[in-house]
């Protein structure tokens, strides 16, 4: 990407998101609004929502919804840093060295084959969207979780999110690698009626290589989270990726590194899947794991096993 990128308008009123999900079940208790902010410190290899790493937005495309500059070229005349040219079938290309990500192609764009990863929001937008499904949340024990991305890497938007989310009786849940200032973290997680941590790997090498930062810092703030909000729910996941971490020695290290926490957290293993690989074809990149496959049924279980022994769970707790 150019290096004129569009100005960053992030502060604690306005926050940079690149989704806003509705009727989620699987992060945080009962039906759930997620909102993804953008941005992030990791740049895990087999990370499914890679338009949620950058900091600021980015151009998207779609090239089989290109209907080619036969047919139309609104957008080639309007880049001024000459980005877009176009393949032998006519449809576009794009020159990720010399795009800045400007979006007035986009704009022009009538199949929506360009389009920007990233738009900025203001705390009562947020709000105002999340209310609208408050009906579900009172039956379902439902409510709004922060994802990304990091929403901690937008420390004083998430943290005015939260709060105001929770002074209008909405339940609150934030999911964090974990790799942030320990301020930070506080400022948000107090605010947050349950925490989703990732732990990828005790090993920090491994996980620099996996994820381009070591894990110090990460294991460092799960240990003063654990330690400073007593009452606070916990759960630890860990993505499952086949050559990465799927030994039984990898998640061992893990769950007894949890099961020495001074107060107990829960623990769940996540199968690896692939289904962000067509969202970097969208954004130039290539995909590292494509030839990766989801660890087998067999492979997952045998790892719950090894969990509900180094934690000392019954099978109904793991």
């Amino acid at each position: 990407m150019n290096s004129q990128t569009r100005k960053d308008k992030r502060s604690a009123d306005v926050g940079l998101i690149f989704n806003i999900q509705k009727f989620s079940l699987h992060d945080g208790t009962g039906i759930r609004t997620l909102v993804f902010l953008k941005g992030c410190p990791l740049l895990c290899t087999w990370c499914s929502n890679p338009e949620g790493q950058c900091f600021v937005p980015e151009l998207a495309y779609n090239r089989n919804k290109c209907i080619g500059i036969h047919e139309c070229d609104h957008c080639r005349p309007l880049c001024e840093m000459d980005a877009i040219t176009h393949a032998a079938d006519g449809k576009v290309e794009i020159n990720r060295t010399l795009c800045n990500d400007c979006g007035k192609c986009v704009d022009a764009c009538p199949s929506k084959a360009l389009t920007l990863f990233g738009e900025y929001i203001t705390v009562p937008d947020v709000i105002r969207i999340v209310e609208e499904d408050g009906s579900f949340y009172a039956r379902s024990g439902g409510g709004l979780t922060l994802s990304g991305g990091e929403p901690i890497s937008q420390p004083e938007f998430s943290t005015n999110v939260l709060s105001t989310a929770r002074s209008r009786g909405i339940d609150t849940a934030v999911e964090t690698t974990g790799f942030c200032e320990w301020d930070a973290v506080r400022s948000v997680c107090e605010h947050a009626n349950q925490v989703f941590f990732d732990v990828k790997s005790m090993d920090s090498e491994k996980h620099r290589a996996g994820t381009g930062v070591s894990n110090e810092l990460i294991l460092e703030n799960l240990v003063r989270l654990r330690k400073e909000f007593r009452k606070l729910r916990i759960t630890v996941r860990t993505p499952v990726v086949p050559g990465f971490n799927d030994s039984r020695e990898d998640i061992a290290a893990i769950a007894d590194f949890l099961s020495r926490l001074p107060i107990p957290v829960q623990y769940e293993l996540l199968p690896y899947h692939g289904f962000g690989e067509p969202k970097y074809q969208q954004l130039g990149r290539k995909y590292l794991l494509g030839d990766v496959k989801p660890p087998s049924q067999e492979c997952m279980a045998t790892l719950r096993r090894v969990v509900i022994s180094e934690m000392n769970l019954t099978r109904t707790e793991a």
